[in-house]
């Protein structure tokens, strides 16, 4: 529901600027059979329609690749090969900045490259050259967080979000960035990284999240949270979208019956959103079945 609700945002605030809507799919990473497929029908079932043809990612790793070797021929790329484990140990010792890369791999000899390159296959970092960036969010403002030396291909071979949402932002000509607000301080390390590339950052717009009643993102554990889990319960769709309006919150439209209620569809939000009334915090949802 809550993915479900960010995607519904972006598609009301690009229609309602008149703008284009782009559609694009992760699926880089190991994904299920059929998930891609679900999650595209589960949106067009809300009305949240897009323009041109889906985009995936697995489509592009040639403009992935291309971009590594711009980045590498300026010396801007070096080999890793820290775990997670080493990486966290490292971020939370006294002096290190949390969840920052603290550049272990950085300044290694070739010497002692190759022996790490026995131990575990090297992931791509970008050697940053700032420790800082500010973007420009529609709610957040003039936002500045930490750059890091952050992935750029993982030691699987996986080209990471951080890389790929740049360039695909640049390819679809994305103005705009509407996501979940969790993903803010990823913002100024892909902005920088669109810098090095010489193409334009989007501005940004990062939206409250859907939360349980504990304060959680929403999982399975807290019941029918999918679109398929609410209409096998018995809610409608149109039952969903009042609930999604009210969680905004969006003002009441007439039919033309004359009666009021709040919008039952994407057509009828659209025709009284506006981004000045989301509601800047989490839409906390405790109980999904009695909520609509």
């Amino acid at each position: 529901m809550g993915n479900l609700r960010t995607a519904l945002l972006a598609w009301l605030m690009a229609r309602s600027a008149q703008g284009r809507f782009v559609m694009r799919v992760d699926d880089l990473d190991r994904v299920k059979k059929g998930a891609a497929e679900r999650q595209l029908a589960d949106l067009a079932a809300l009305g949240v329609n897009w323009d041109g043809e889906v985009l995936y990612q697995s489509s592009r790793l040639g403009a992935y690749e291309d971009a590594v070797k711009q980045l590498n021929q300026a010396g801007l790329v070096y080999e890793c090969y820290c775990t997670r484990k080493e990486i966290q140990a490292a971020s939370t010792a006294p002096h290190g900045a949390p969840g920052a890369y603290p550049g272990t791999c950085r300044s290694l000899t070739e010497a002692e490259r190759e022996a790490r390159r026995a131990q575990r296959p090297a992931a791509l970092r970008l050697k940053a050259e700032a420790s800082s960036w500010q973007v420009t969010d529609r709610f957040a403002g003039h936002y500045t967080d930490t750059v890091d030396d952050f992935v750029l291909v993982r030691g699987d071979g996986v080209f990471a979000y951080n890389l790929t949402c740049v360039i695909d932002d640049a390819f679809q000509g994305v103005t705009e960035v509407v996501r979940g607000d969790d993903l803010l301080p990823s913002a100024p390390r892909q902005a920088y990284l669109a810098h090095l590339l010489g193409v334009e950052a989007p501005l940004y717009a990062h939206v409250p999240l859907a939360l349980n009643s504990s304060g959680a993102r929403l999982a399975k554990r807290d019941g029918a949270v999918t679109l398929a889990d609410l209409r096998e319960a018995g809610v409608s769709t149109r039952q969903i979208m009042r609930m999604m309006a009210a969680s905004l919150p969006l003002p009441p439209v007439t039919d033309n019956k004359g009666q009021t209620h709040l919008p039952e569809t994407a057509e009828q939000m659209l025709e009284v959103f506006s981004p000045a009334l989301i509601r800047q915090e989490p839409w906390i949802v405790a109980d999904p079945l009695t909520s609509h």
